[in-house]
């Protein structure tokens, strides 16, 4: 089979290179962090295969990657980390159709109480009749005691997003609704900076005149483009309840509510919300991020109905069936088909099979800890793209080239051999498997390995190695190579910390069994385990339990109070507006536009600061309204984004663009690296400081004027990680993360564990939640669940330092990593 032939590659940092890729292999591409590895695989030969396969059906509109030409191509399939549904309603049980199965299931044999006779029923067991009402088809059953007519249960009444089936109460959700004001308001910008997420365009033009006409109403002096962190109380108030609140009311008690909008009568964005939200059509779903979800008091967030969560088989109610692993279900499966007479097998059988071959596709990626009313929106990029990446497992197709960003993210390392063995199994079916990855254990198994650097950003885009890891070790310009050839040095000694500890005691959240945890204060902590084992629900859910203030009988927290605050950094750790980049999320971009409103060329043309964002009318280029792009409806496939004919895409009018600031435009600032920016503004302290903290945490090669929306999980942790360091103000701080490395080289990972010292070093505390080796040979102590995943985990198995556990311990996480010293 000939070789996939790149040539002239000059998207992104890529510097016109060329290279030949082996087909029906497995072949790694690795680099450090923004090297230019996943522009090379997804913005370059996935979209370069999916323009020519469209194209050879006659549908044009994918543009073609900066190349001369790429040769022996096939059709593509991507499956990455990022592309969840939103929709709270969406489940594991629904994303892979196996609550659709097992709701046939329950139709079929579903045991109920007559409501006649008051005796125990079974649907298989009642004759049935269907009847036309109107246009509708209803299904009914006589009671096989007593011969009442009833409607029957159908597949309907078993699903929480029908009208039949759901809730009335939480409608189907299992949760009542709280607006999330974090999502909703990002008081660090101004209102016409875009503060509040879902005023858009004219509409946010006409919000802000609304509330600035009932703040002249009530005689409150306000400034324009004033944060919305510095209103006063009851300009918030008015901002976020109206006008009509009682809080508003009560403040001016001799001033009635202005009665039009002109006049002030200002709603609210927490009422708007409300509204908006109530209304069942399709705008509701996009309104699902700025809401929480507490447990419907009704239904118990069991969702469905009372009378269809009531129904069994096999004395199991579905909502029962929910909440076990899939690994119980697969069992309770099994013990369902024992116990079927031969004529109500008949009745299920093919829901029976599919409901097998799905769960052991999902068993097989290792994700059987998972439960079927896990909502997909909780799920981290790792788990999300192994389901997505089971479905294609029975797959006949062969000739596909399959692309993979990080596979193994949030994989143990016992974990990862699964994952191997799938990839193995793709490449052997007669595809071509290309991932993205940083793991020295996929590096191993790979056929070919591609490595490209040398660098990050402008430093990165050339290829600096291939072959196999053998082969990578021995080439001098390896960058990859080097590193792992290089013998580490390891800690030998561990901080002491404090003296004093966090100690949880009795935490039987989910799967976790009553332990007892202790983590040294002043120290840096890692929790370790096998996916499923509880790590998550102890630092993120349980110690949350402690930061919100809340205790229940049964989790004991004692040693937050030693802290100034705490700080939670998940993997979907910031809100990715498609309007903030990394510029306007830093709060960087606020003390650059200073700067060039105060320039006597900016002042000559009647510029300020203002004029120089592209989120409010003024300088910005109004045909993109300043994105820099249009969107363009593709019809049948995903929209796209193309260049503003108008600017061209460089986002401003051409009289802001003229204004220089050593010799570079505001488009210019915005384009270059955070790097760049750093040695641009040496001599302005306070832009040197943020960008130095976006270096330290291994930003350094984003663009300025990247969009939020298209950084990674890890990128964005450490986005939001390098912020909460910005506003620190030497806060004595206990830190909670999330696989902080996700996404990083192992050199990346040495210099990222540099700012985890230096942080602990201050006085603060961290504790991250981690599988990688490096992480966990650096940390001072080490909290290990398990023994496994699910309800085989949730125990404490090692608590130590390293040492400690290469000596002592006798964990699935002690065994790997003595293996990853031995390697």
């Amino acid at each position: 089979m000939s070789n996939i032939i790149v040539r002239g590659a000059r998207e992104g940092n890529l510097k016109d290179i060329s290279l030949e890729i082996p087909r029906e292999k497995l072949i790694v591409f690795t680099g450090l962090s923004g090297s230019g590895k996943t522009t090379l695989a997804i913005d370059v030969i996935f979209q370069e295969c999916q323009r020519q396969y469209l194209e050879a059906m006659g549908l044009q509109g994918i543009n073609k990657p900066k190349i001369d030409f790429i040769h022996n191509v096939s059709p593509a399939v991507i499956i990455t980390q990022n592309e969840s549904n939103k929709n709270p309603r969406s489940t594991v049980g629904t994303l892979t159709d196996i609550y659709t199965d097992l709701r046939m299931v329950y139709e079929k044999l579903g045991v109920r109480v007559c409501p006649k006779c008051n005796k125990v029923i079974s649907a298989a067991e009642c004759k049935e009749e269907v009847e036309k009402t109107d246009e509708d088809f209803k299904v009914f059953m006589y009671c096989s005691q007593c011969g009442y007519r009833m409607e029957k249960l159908t597949r309907t009444y078993f699903s929480c997003n029908t009208r039949e089936g759901a809730c009335t109460t939480c409608e189907g959700l299992g949760k009542v609704l709280d607006i999330n004001k974090e999502n909703v308001a990002n008081e660090s910008l101004s209102l016409e900076d875009g503060a509040i997420d879902f005023w858009e365009q004219k509409y946010k033009e006409y919000q802000i005149s609304s509330l600035y006409n009932a703040f002249r109403h009530y005689g409150i002096p306000f400034n324009d483009n004033t944060p919305v962190a510095d209103f006063s109380n009851i300009q918030k108030a008015i901002l976020y309840q109206g006008v009509e609140s009682e809080e508003v009311k009560k403040a001016f008690s001799g001033i009635l509510p202005p009665k039009t909008v002109a006049g002030g009568r200002f709603e609210g964005v927490f009422p708007t919300l409300w509204r908006r939200m109530s209304d069942k059509g399709g705008e509701a779903k996009q309104l699902n991020d700025y809401f929480n979800y507490d447990i419907c008091p009704d239904c118990r967030g069991e969702r469905l109905g009372a009378l269809s969560r009531s129904v069994t088989v096999e004395s199991t109610r579905l909502p029962e069936l929910s909440l076990l692993s899939l690994e119980e279900l697969y069992t309770w499966i099994q013990k369902l088909e024992d116990s079927l007479t031969d004529q109500n097998y008949k009745l299920v059988e093919p829901y029976l099979m599919d409901l097998k071959t799905k769960i052991q596709r999902i068993l097989n990626v290792g994700l059987g800890y998972l439960s079927l009313d896990r909502q997909t929106i909780t799920l981290s990029g790792g788990e999300l793209q192994r389901v997505k990446l089971a479905a294609t497992l029975d797959s006949d197709l062969t000739g596909i080239i399959y692309i993979m960003d990080e596979p193994t993210i949030g994989l143990h390392p016992k974990d990862t051999e699964g994952m191997i063995t799938i990839l193995k199994k793709l490449r052997d079916l007669g595809n071509t498997v290309i991932v993205i990855e940083h793991d020295p254990d996929i590096m191993q198994a790979a056929d070919y390995i591609v490595d490209i650097g040398p660098g990050s950003g402008k430093h990165g885009g050339e290829i600096i190695g291939t072959g196999t890891l053998d082969e990578l070790k021995e080439q001098e310009a390896s960058v990859t190579g080097t590193y792992l050839r290089k013998e580490k040095q390891d800690r030998k000694e561990f901080r002491k910390g404090t003296g004093n500890a966090i100690k949880v005691e009795n935490a039987n959240l989910y799967n976790l069994k009553n332990i007892g945890v202790s983590f040294p204060i002043g120290c840096l902590n890692t929790v370790t385990g096998v996916s499923g084992s509880g790590k998550s629900t102890l630092v993120f859910e349980v110690l949350a339990e402690a930061r919100n203030k809340k205790q229940t009988s049964r989790n004991v927290i004692s040693g937050m109070e030693q802290f100034d605050q705490i700080v939670t950094i998940e993997q979907s750790a910031i809100t990715k507006m498609k309007r903030s980049n990394i510029a306007t999320y830093s709060e960087v971009y606020t003390e650059v536009r200073k700067i060039f409103g105060s320039l006597k060329e900016a002042k000559d043309r009647g510029l300020s600061a203002k004029h120089f964002s592209f989120n409010t009318p003024g300088g910005r280029c109004e045909n993109c309204e300043g994105l820099g792009y249009v969107t363009s409806n593709m019809l049948f496939f995903k929209d796209i984004e193309v260049t503003c004919p108008v600017c061209g895409g460089k986002q401003f009018s051409d009289d802001v663009l003229s204004v220089k600031y050593k010799d570079c435009s505001i488009k210019d600032i915005l384009q270059m690296s955070v790097e760049e920016a750093f040695s641009m503004f040496h001599n302005h302290p306070k832009i040197e400081r943020i960008l130095k903290l976006l270096e330290d945490v291994g930003l350094g090669y984003l663009e300025l004027g990247q969009s939020l929306t298209t950084l990674s999980g890890g990128e964005g942790q450490r986005l939001k990680l390098a912020k909460e360091l910005i506003n620190n103000n030497g806060k004595h701080s206990l830190y909670l993360m999330d696989e902080p490395t996700t996404g990083l080289h192992p050199i990346d990972v040495e210099n990222f564990l540099t700012l985890l010292n230096r942080m602990v070093d201050s006085g603060n505390t961290v504790i991250v939640v981690e599988h990688n080796q490096q992480v966990i040979k650096a940390s001072d102590w080490i909290t290990d669940l398990g023994p496994e995943g699910g309800i085989n985990g949730g125990k404490l198995v090692f608590a130590g330092t390293p040492s400690e556990m290469l000596i002592n311990g006798e964990t699935i996480t002690a065994e790997f990593l003595r293996k990853s010293y031995s390697t």
